[in-house]
């Protein structure tokens, strides 16, 4: 999710596609928070990593 959010936001930086970067930031504030429970310990959506 990380990974798509932030080629989402490049897509937009120079396709000039205003939607795409509002997308992209919220695909990757939601891929960081994963990966910071996951790397807590904590399961995420029932599972123990989230990879």
């Amino acid at each position: 999710m990380i990974f798509l959010g932030v080629a989402l936001l490049v897509l937009g930086l120079f396709a000039n596609i205003p939607i795409l970067w509002p997308v992209g930031i919220i695909l990757l504030v939601v891929g960081i928070v994963f990966e910071l429970r996951g790397m807590a310990g904590h399961a995420v959506r029932g599972r123990r990593h989230y990879y």
